[in-house]
């Protein structure tokens, strides 16, 4: 599986990229209604990418925060939503203000969203609510028990890791703190992402 790609930005298409990376050209999914946050054409980019294989298709969707990517995992799971739908939604919306209108059932907020009716709206918020409170903005600070004191790249890093290894976004962020609290804050701070990795996967296992 294809966690990330870092190369240079060979061309912006409607609907995807063309990354070209050591002289191979990867084409990645990523909505023209978002493509003004990327660096210009012949310019270095960096992306999360998700792979999702099909029976007759291998396609890459890719992000430029790990917490879209875990958003986008989120939302192939509500029927109704495929790969291209989530991210035209995601192109409409941050993570944290999509999380905040399903914990509120702001339906009004999400049928303003592309490919988004009443009823997709509903499931949403059904499906999802008890889902999304890994993102950290959405939370009040009266309960932050799945964010993680001082989180930074390497943080994000190790959890797409453990997304790609088939783990849950909460529960990966679970495991985290477990090793942080385990660690200390500056033990934590310390470890290198591949410790790191090594320390929550015996978590999780």
């Amino acid at each position: 599986m294809i966690a990330c790609l870092r190369g240079m930005l060979f061309k912006k298409l409607p609907e995807s990229l063309i990354i070209d990376v050591g002289g191979v050209g990867y084409e990645v999914f990523f909505p023209q209604s978002g493509q003004a946050r990327l660096p210009g054409v012949g310019e270095e980019v960096f992306l999360h990418i998700q792979t999702v294989v099909r029976e007759d298709a291998f396609n890459l969707f890719g992000f430029l925060e790990p917490m879209e990517k875990e958003m986008f995992q989120l939302l192939n799971t509500v029927s109704g939503i495929g790969p291209k739908l989530a991210m035209h939604i995601l192109a409409g919306i941050s993570p944290a203000d999509l999380a905040r209108a399903i914990l509120h059932d702001d339906l009004a907020r999400l049928t303003r969203l592309p490919g988004v009716g009443k009823k997709t709206a509903e499931r949403l918020c059904l499906e999802l609510k008890d889902k999304v409170q890994f993102v950290p903005e959405a939370l009040s600070a009266s309960s932050p028990a799945l964010t993680l004191p001082g989180e930074d790249e390497r943080v994000h890093d190790a959890i797409s890791a453990l997304l790609n290894l088939g783990y849950p976004a909460a529960r990966a962020r679970e495991a985290l703190a477990l090793v942080r609290q385990q660690a200390g804050a500056e033990g934590f701070a310390a470890l290198r992402l591949e410790e790191l990795l090594r320390q929550t996967l015996r978590v999780l296992v």
